[in-house]
């Protein structure tokens, strides 16, 4: 196959690509220059994409053989990523700008351009595995599905942030690092083929907010906006420089002139930007036993929307193959062959049980889920009486496809509005949707009433 590797200037997207190469294929490495400011450098392992970046994904790409490209992709990032994650938190929202990153760069923007010139799959240092199996049709017939699925390397596994884009544009993608259990692995690969990036350090935080200072970003975007911070009783405790710079769930910054009468931590439970006001209150009001879900998606071989004798498979859809990792690449024996659960199958009423996610490093929990026809739907007489939003923001799309999700085991804690939430059956990945509306659990419910001022 021909395949474009996308070429970070890490060690990741540099073995990935040499996977690859190994495997056969006839790659071309391709560095997306993100960063409209051509003199970005890194400080220390924050940021990434820079000058120097590029540099060290030119010199993986000689030292592979392989042709190298620059492609400047920096309008299209700024016209989305950074777009909307300047618009997400302008609404009370909470992004998570590497979630629109593969959706609108990586797996649009790169991926479209690479069809459009004749490559058949992209090749990228994630940490996911893509697996197929065969499903059965209605008609007695049988068809391949293609599935997304967890790393064994739970620490780096970014399954999460992959999920939204969708099957479609995943049976176009490679990820040759899913059989690695551990980083040390994979630079021990990228140290035995030479690669100079093997000790590079790993990139975190937003790589367009290369100082980690989110809220000084945001304030340089967004300007100054001084509005107040009230309990849930309404009483004002504090002031703040702009609504937008507040998450739910968020315990430090808050700079509240007075303590709480019990003496108790106070935490963001709500932000309002149709006021500017930021509502705190305590950690009791975190806790979520309900949550919608817009804009969702589901993968395939998913039947989510009715029972099994009402529900029809997807035409068949021909598929690249899979990457191939090279004989030399010895795994760990510690990784299991994957079991491939059956079709998801839902009862009368459409709910099947499931976990769900809703941050990049976060645990999953037991929920059940139904997919609803729009967001408008979702819940909309299903709420136990008393009970409202603990997050809901204005503006959401109603008729957008939406999901149900009832949590079964423990409530979760912080769930805003804006975060991508992935729906999984063990290490396979079902569905995703962005978090619209969640509702406090009944414990949370008794410490406000329906006519406070927390939505």
């Amino acid at each position: 196959m021909r395949v474009l590797a996308a070429m970070s200037g890490g060690v990741d997207s540099a073995v990935a690509a040499a996977l690859a190469v190994e495997a056969g294929h006839d790659v071309v490495g391709v560095h997306m220059a993100l960063s409209r400011n051509r003199d970005q450098f890194r400080t220390g392992s924050r940021g990434c994409c820079s000058i120097e970046d590029a540099g060290d994904a030119r010199r993986a790409a000689d030292v592979l053989g392989i042709p190298y490209y620059v492609w400047d992709l920096s309008e299209r990032f700024e016209d989305t990523v950074v777009a909307d994650f300047l618009s997400e938190y302008e609404a009370g929202r909470t992004p998570n700008p590497c979630v629109r990153c593969n959706e609108h760069i990586k797996f649009e923007a790169l991926l479209d351009k690479a069809t459009a010139l004749g490559f058949d799959a992209v090749a990228t240092g994630h940490y996911a595995r893509i697996e197929t199996r065969e499903v059965a049709l209605p008609d007695g017939g049988r068809r391949t599905v293609r599935e997304l699925h967890r790393s064994p390397n739970d620490a780096k596994d970014q399954s999460y942030v992959l999920a939204v884009a969708g099957p479609d544009r995943l049976a176009r993608a490679m990820f040759p690092l899913g059989g690695f259990a551990s980083k040390d692995e994979v630079r021990a690969e990228a140290a035995r083929r030479g690669l100079s990036v093997s000790a590079k350090p790993d990139s975190y935080d937003i790589c367009f907010v290369a100082d980690g200072d989110t809220r000084g970003f945001l304030q340089s975007r967004l300007g100054s906006r001084p509005g107040e911070v009230v309990d849930v009783s309404g009483e004002v405790v504090g002031e703040h420089d702009g609504a937008y710079a507040f998450t739910v769930g968020q315990r430090r910054g808050l700079a509240l002139g007075r303590p709480a009468a019990d003496g108790k931590a106070r935490y963001v439970v709500d932000v309002q930007p149709a006021t500017n006001t930021v509502v705190v209150g305590p950690a009791e009001l975190l806790s979520v036993d309900r949550i919608a879900g817009e804009k969702a998606l589901w993968f395939d071989g998913v039947l989510p929307a009715a029972p099994a004798a009402q529900a029809e498979l997807p035409p068949s859809v021909e598929l690249p193959p899979s990457a191939e990792l090279p004989s030399s690449v010895e795994l760990p024996s510690s990784v299991e062959p994957v079991e491939t659960p059956a079709d998801v199958v839902p009862d009368p009423d459409g709910w099947f049980d499931a976990e769900v996610q809703v941050r990049a490093h976060g645990a999953p929990v037991p929920a059940r889920v139904r997919s609803a026809a729009r967001l408008g739907d979702a819940y909309g007489d299903g709420v136990p009486e008393g009970a409202r939003p603990a997050s809901d923001v204005d503006g959401a799309d109603l008729s957008a496809p939406a999901m149900e999700i009832e949590l079964t085991g423990a409530p979760l804690r912080g769930v805003a509005a804006g975060q991508s939430l992935v729906v999984y059956r063990g290490t396979r990945v079902l569905g995703q949707a962005t978090v619209a509306r969640a509702w406090r659990a009944p414990a949370s419910r008794q410490v406000v009433s329906p006519t406070d001022r927390v939505r």
